[in-house]
C-alpha cells in the first residue's frame, strides 16, 4: 500500500470514528435568552442541580433552557451522562444552576434519560455548599438504601435483590424502594436469574446508599445488573420514579 492509500485510508477510519462518536452522543438543544451575556465558566467549574425550585439559591438571572433528547442512534445516555452533557452547555453559557423541568425516564419508546432544564446563574456561597453537602439522616443509628429501577430491557422479568444472607425487596421495572439498614459493614448486594450478579457494599450508620438495578442481556431471560451511583444522581433518578409512579 502506498503512501496516498494509507492517508486514504486513515482519513477514512477518521470520518467513521467521529461520526460513530457523534451518532451514539444524545441530541443538545440551548436556548438561550438575548440578555444572557456571561463569559464561560472553567471546566471543572460546579454546576448545581436541582428538581426542586423551592431550596434554590438566591437567582441573578434566567439564561435560558437546555434541552437533552434522544438522536435516534444514541447510546451515552445514562442520568450521569446526560446531566453531564447539560452542564457542559451551562458552563459555556456562564450559567451555574439547572432546575430539571421534565425528565423521561428509558422505556420502550427510548432507552435514554431525556431532560428539559432552566439554565440559572445563581448566586453561590460557602453556607449553601454546606448545607447542599450535608448528610439527611447525620447522627442515624442506621443506614438507608435507595434501591431503584426504571423501564428497559427485559421489562416483565423481575427479581429479589439480596443483602448478605437476607432478602431486601422485590426489584420490578419503575419500582422505588427504601430499605433500612441496621447492621454496619462489609457486606455484598446481588441477585440471580439466568446468572448471579454481586455488588460489594460496605454499610455505615447514617450514611444513604443509591441502587441503580436493570437487566442486561443474556441467553434465556437476562441477567441483573446492580450498580451504586452518587447520591446526586441517585436521588433525582429515585425520585422520577416516585413521582411518575404518583401522576399514575
Amino acid at each position: 500500500m502506498n503512501k496516498n492509500d494509507m492517508k486514504t485510508l486513515l482519513t477514512l477510519l477518521l470520518s467513521i470514528t467521529i461520526l460513530s462518536l457523534i451518532s451514539c452522543a444524545p441530541k443538545v438543544r440551548t436556548s438561550l435568552a438575548q440578555t444572557a451575556n456571561y463569559s464561560a465558566l472553567p471546566f471543572n467549574e460546579e454546576v448545581y442541580v436541582f428538581e426542586k425550585e423551592d431550596s434554590l439559591p438566591p437567582i441573578i438571572q434566567e439564561l435560558g433552557e437546555i434541552k437533552i433528547s434522544d438522536s435516534g442512534f444514541t447510546t451515552q445516555c445514562s442520568y450521569e451522562q446526560v446531566l453531564e452533557r447539560a452542564k457542559i452547555e451551562a458552563r459555556k453559557a456562564g450559567g451555574n444552576t439547572l432546575v430539571i423541568t421534565e425528565h423521561k425516564l428509558p422505556g420502550f419508546a427510548s432507552s435514554c434519560h431525556r431532560i428539559v432544564a432552566r439554565l440559572l446563574k445563581t448566586e453561590i456561597d460557602s453556607a449553601f455548599i454546606k448545607n447542599r453537602n450535608a448528610s439527611t439522616i447525620e447522627g442515624a443509628d442506621y443506614a438507608l438504601l435507595y434501591v431503584y429501577r426504571y423501564g428497559g430491557t427485559g421489562a416483565l422479568i423481575s427479581y429479589d435483590l439480596h443483602l448478605g444472607d437476607s432478602t431486601i425487596c422485590r426489584v420490578k421495572t419503575n419500582s422505588a424502594d427504601t430499605i433500612r439498614i441496621t447492621q454496619e459493614g462489609k457486606t455484598t448486594l446481588w441477585a440471580s436469574t439466568e446468572a448471579r450478579e454481586e455488588l460489594p457494599i460496605e454499610i455505615k450508620k447514617g450514611n444513604e446508599y443509591y441502587i441503580r438495578c436493570g437487566l442486561s442481556l443474556g441467553v434465556l431471560v437476562g441477567r441483573p445488573s446492580i450498580e451504586q451511583v452518587g447520591r446526586e444522581y441517585g436521588k433525582q433518578e429515585f425520585d422520577a420514579i416516585i413521582l411518575k409512579k404518583k401522576k399514575k
